[in-house]
């Protein structure tokens, strides 16, 4: 009876100071209310991470006035419940519930505190009584599905999301098994409008694209990437001027990689290996504890690759000289990444992050080429090669933002920084003979030995202000330094008395190059229409240095300035109904030549071609535009049709010259550089189809058609090359009984031009070719295949088995035809054909907004019955 009182006498004051005080939300005395429920789709199904806020009054001290408040912000569980508790018990509140793809929801609550009626008897039931009273249950909240936002999200069988915008398109591959223990590479072959060669080169309508990640730019190679920590991969096919300008012929590759800040933990480990005995494991954590949010990421891989290879070469008429090689190549490496940091909440409008990662990996190759000289004395050569590589990568991202009181507003900045370091060591036997086995030339000893550093530096701001509801302003400033260093000594024995330093085989070189940015666009709304208007300002520095080579000489430098050059863009899309847009944009853009195209040092690893670098390669300009028509006809399915047209000046392509061998032999050879070419251009349709075939079965479809054309008469007169081609991809996803799924994915590429331009030397088992004048790559197709069976158990914690094939028809070949006014030459090439991978992967973890509290309400609360009075 003691309690009873107690207890009555504390909700009679709590109910009579209601009737003549506003009640504050924050007041103390009262936080002893619970809510809870369970969030469920129309099917009755649990909905998690639907996010649930509970709406009241605070009383503000300064005006004396209760004013609108969030009171708790809560996501639901994996199996849809959500609690909110420490809630002040009196006055009334609103429950809304949002979660993507489905309508909001509002309600009003509140817990209708009222004193239990009876007579003195039965105390501990009219105890439970009350106590009920500040335990509510809502019940099953039910979300309604909302078609209209579903007709630009489609969600997979597998509830993969695929978005299609009109600036980018975002894939997310985190459910992509083909890929499974591989790297971004493989996750790349997967993506509507890339191509990737057999190299691991990546082209974007016939162009190399820039490669960022988490939006900024990388050291990181896409084989140095880890396919499991990719979460999403955006196409921006034609950035605006919030955007940086380089990378002009084909766009920007952005890598978003996987996070998770839901309050709780949870993670996973995965394992691997495939059909060449080659392994591979990883595993990742994130956990959440009120303001802080930790991270950490791994794995390890095992790599072996076997290349096969095939060339003809036929010199010009009157002469009949034909040459044939035969090239193996087999590599095993591994290499290992470690991605962590941190978020801390400052409070709820400033965010502070730290992001790390190291990558590191060793290579090792055994490369023999054996090649005939059918010539009027024809001559038999054996090259055997053995390599050493090793590769370091360390990078970071500190950044920090601040969202203001008005929707729309903030301000952000970061700073990032990669650093890249590489080592190797080659070993060169080359023997020639003649066809009765006399050796034509001494048996020539080579060894190479280099090594390289890439720091890139980054720092930038950006500020957006939505000040009107249909105008809106951005505006940036961005500083970028790119700092390269190689070095590379050749030794040569070819008397067998020891090795000798050949210095003018040797080089060691660097450049410094910064670029200058800023940046503002204007966006606004009228009507149907909606515009973007935007304006960049880049100016850059390089200075380039070839150092000495022997004591005493001089090192050679030389300066480029490039002045300020501006960047419009404009984007322009009128809504014709809630399924329809039409866009219409513009954007001018920039190329500057990369390490390996300015880098003077000859390239021996093929003797039969040589490559070199150009340091005076002026930068391309390419003026880029875009028309798009976005349709999502119906829920699952979405057509997105764009005609572009891009046309660029001072193109950086690939050329091949004939002049005397510069290893010492008294005989000729051909040479491939890099020249600005007068211009070219690139125009076509790309189309991209989403839609659900049947419950069961997603397919995504990509058919791209263009015509590329590169005219090199400042060259050689009547010097251009141009071709219409097409490719098309297709990627369907089954889903079957019993939790199994397969994914089955093709493409087919038709003859097309070699691509413009160019990232580098391709991936890390070898070169591809890049932009050029004179020549084409022939027709090529392969399939890919995979299958995997899903597990789960109470708690949310779920399991895969995959098992996967690339090139499931062994058709993939890469075969190149080239053509020069010294000779032509056909090349044929293949690497790891049908290799079986089998991968497990676990994920546990607990998204529990109260997992971390030290104590629980309604526990203190039934240990407070044993006592003399419950504290309220």
């Amino acid at each position: 009876m003691k309690r009873i009182i107690c207890i009555s006498f504390a909700l009679l004051f709590f109910i009579t100071a209601n009737a003549q005080f506003p009640v504050p939300a924050n007041s103390k005395q009262m936080n002893v209310g619970h809510l809870y429920g369970k969030v469920v789709d129309n099917n009755n199904k649990p909905l998690e991470g639907a996010t649930v806020q509970l709406l009241g009054s605070r009383f503000d001290s300064a005006t004396k006035k209760s004013v609108p408040a969030i009171i708790a912000t809560v996501l639901s569980k994996s199996n849809g419940d959500f609690s909110i508790d420490n809630l002040p018990v009196m006055g009334k509140f609103k429950l809304r519930i949002t979660s993507i793809g489905f309508k909001d929801y509002e309600n009003a609550v509140s817990f209708d505190l009222k004193m239990p009626g009876g007579n003195s008897s039965g105390g501990t039931d009219r105890l439970q009584q009350m106590l009920s009273m500040v335990d509510k249950d809502l019940g099953n909240i039910k979300l309604e599905v909302n078609d209209a936002n579903l007709g630009n999200v489609t969600v997979t069988s597998t509830q993969r999301l695929f978005e299609m915008g009109i600036d980018r398109k975002v894939f997310n591959v985190d459910q992509n098994i083909v890929s499974a223990g591989q790297t971004a590479t493989e996750v790349m072959k997967q993506i509507p409008s890339l191509n990737v060669d057999i190299d691991g080169n990546v082209t974007m309508r016939n162009a190399a694209p820039t490669l960022f990640v988490d939006g900024r730019p990388t050291t990181l190679t896409l084989d140095q990437i880890p396919a499991e920590i990719i979460d999403k991969v955006e196409l921006i096919t034609n950035p605006s001027a919030k955007f940086d300008a380089s990378g002009g012929n084909a766009g920007i590759l952005n890598i978003v990689l996987k996070k998770n800040r839901k309050t709780g933990y949870n993670g996973g480990v995965r394992a691997g290996f495939d059909s060449k005995g080659r392994m591979n494991i990883g595993g990742d954590i994130n956990a959440r504890q009120n303001k802080i949010n930790l991270f950490l990421m791994g794995m390890f891989n095992q790599r072996k690759s076997n290349g096969y290879g095939e060339t003809e070469r036929i010199d010009a008429k009157p002469s009949t000289d034909k040459v044939d090689q035969r090239d193996t190549s087999a590599n095993n490496g591994y290499f290992g990444f470690i991605r962590t940091g941190f978020d801390y909440f400052i409070d709820n409008r400033n965010t502070l992050s730290l992001a790390v990662n190291l990558s590191k990996g060793s290579f090792n190759s055994d490369d023999v080429q054996v090649l005939d000289s059918l010539k009027a004395n024809p001559t038999h050569q054996y090259r055997g090669s053995e390599a050493d590589r090793n590769f370091q990568n360390i990078g970071a991202q500190l950044s920090y933002k601040h969202n203001f009181a008005q929707k729309g507003h903030s301000f952000s900045s970061d700073i990032s920084f990669n650093q890249s370091k590489n080592d190797n060591t080659q070993q060169y036997t080359t023997l020639y003979q003649f066809p009765n086995g006399i050796q034509k030339y001494p048996t020539v000893l080579q060894r190479s030995m280099g090594n390289g550093t890439t720091k890139f530096f980054t720092v930038q701001a950006d500020y957006e202000n939505a000040f009107k509801e249909n105008q809106k302003i951005e505006a940036g400033l961005r500083t970028a330094v790119r700092d390269f260093e190689n070095f590379l000594d050749q030794y040569f024995d070819s008397t067998g008395g020891g090795y000798v330093f050949n210095p003018k085989l040797s080089n060691r070189y660097k450049y410094l190059d910064i670029v200058y940015a800023a940046y503002g666009t204007y966006s606004f709304k009228v009507k149907d229409w909606s515009l973007q208007l935007g304006l960049r300002a880049e100016s850059s520095n390089y200075d380039g240095t070839l150092l000495a080579k022997t004591p005493g000489a001089a090192d050679s430098t030389f300066k480029v300035r490039y002045d300020i050059s501006l960047f419009p863009s404009l984007f322009s899309t009128y809504k014709i109904n809630d399924q329809q847009d039409i866009q219409i944009n513009y954007s001018r853009r920039i190329n500057r030549p990369n390490f390996f195209q300015l880098i003077p040092f000859i390239d021996y690893s093929d003797p039969q071609n040589l490559r070199l670098g150009n340091p005076g390669l002026k930068p391309e300009f390419t003026n880029s535009f875009e028309l798009s028509y976005n349709y999502s006809y119906k829920r699952g399915a979405t057509l997105l049709a764009t005609a572009f047209y891009k046309h660029n000046t001072d193109l950086i392509t690939q050329y091949t010259y004939k002049a005397p061998f510069a290893g010492g032999i008294n005989d000729s050879a051909f040479y491939s550089t890099f020249i600005n070419a007068n211009s070219a251009q690139t125009y076509g349709l790309e189309l991209t189809h989403r839609f659900s075939v049947a419950k069961w079965w997603d397919n995504t479809m990509n058919f791209n058609l263009f015509n590329s054309e590169i005219n090199s008469n400042n060259i050689q007169s009547g010097l251009s090359n141009q071709r219409t081609s097409w490719f098309v991809k297709m990627n369907n996803s089954f889903k079957l009984p019993k939790n199994f799924s397969i994914q089955f994915s093709g493409n087919y590429q038709a003859k097309t031009v070699l691509p413009q331009g160019g990232g580098g030397r391709g991936g890390m088992f070898g070169g591809g070719n890049l932009g050029s004048s004179q020549g084409y790559i022939n027709p090529r197709y392969d399939f890919d295949i995979a299958i995997k069976k899903d597990f789960s158990w109470k708690g949310g914690n779920t399991a895969s088995l995959s098992v996967s094939m690339n090139d499931i028809f062994r058709t993939s070949v890469y075969s190149t035809y080239t053509e020069t006014p010294y000779f032509t030459q056909t090349s044929e090439r293949r690497r790891d054909p049908q290799i079986v991978r089998v991968n497990f992967s676990y994920r546990f973890g607990k998204f529990d907004v109260s997992l971390f509290k030290r104590r629980n309400t309604k526990a203190d609360a039934t240990q407070g019955m044993g006592g003399d009075m419950i504290n309220f």
